[in-house]
């Protein structure tokens, strides 16, 4: 998949979404990966409809393709997340978060990276709705996974920690908050990040 981790952190949120696109050998095929680029495009040029609907062809697409529950199915329901995120569809995109969480811990198992990538997703949309409780051990979660996956100085741990980091922000949680921003800032230069 051509830049969607770059892609996210250039949108300038402060939290930062993750999306589960495979990095090659996708099931689903060249005109998948093709409708994926294209909502990409979409996304980043803010046309949410026009990416909503490229996204639910790719939904389909991939079911088709691979089933119903298939990694590159739960990929595409996370991405539609973010977009229905992005439009404050909050009741839709957790439909699609929890869907994605579901088909990853079941392909993949529970302490998969993907499985971070949807409890990032959902504590994410948790902090939109204003839920910073509920938010917490989902964040606390998913950056164990990571940090199990990649190693405590893994670029995916910082993102984590930054985002747990703002949690704490949000919340006067200062100290907390400092301590892993500090982390993730020494994470960051020593991967030149």
């Amino acid at each position: 998949m051509r830049g969607w981790k770059k892609w996210l952190q250039t949108l300038g949120e402060t939290l930062q979404g993750d999306t589960g696109q495979p990095l090659g050998g996708s099931g689903t095929g060249p005109a998948w990966q093709s409708l994926i680029d294209r909502l990409e495009t979409h996304y980043l040029a803010n046309e949410w409809e026009l990416a909503l609907a490229v996204g639910k062809e790719a939904l389909a697409m991939a079911k088709q393709a691979v089933g119903p529950d298939h990694p590159d199915v739960a990929a595409t329901l996370n991405n539609l997340a973010l977009i229905c995120r992005a439009q404050k569809q909050h009741a839709q995109a957790e439909l699609y978060l929890n869907r994605a969480l579901a088909i990853w811990e079941s392909a993949c198992g529970s302490d998969h990276p993907d499985v971070a990538i949807a409890l990032n997703n959902l504590a994410l949309l948790c902090i939109a709705r204003g839920q910073y409780a509920q938010a917490e051990p989902i964040y606390l979660r998913s950056l164990a996974i990571r940090e199990q996956a990649f190693g405590p100085d893994h670029p995916e741990v910082a993102t984590s920690l930054e985002n747990l980091a703002s949690l704490y922000r949000a919340s006067n949680r200062l100290s907390n908050a400092g301590k892993l921003e500090e982390r993730a800032q020494r994470i960051r230069q020593e991967n030149g990040s």
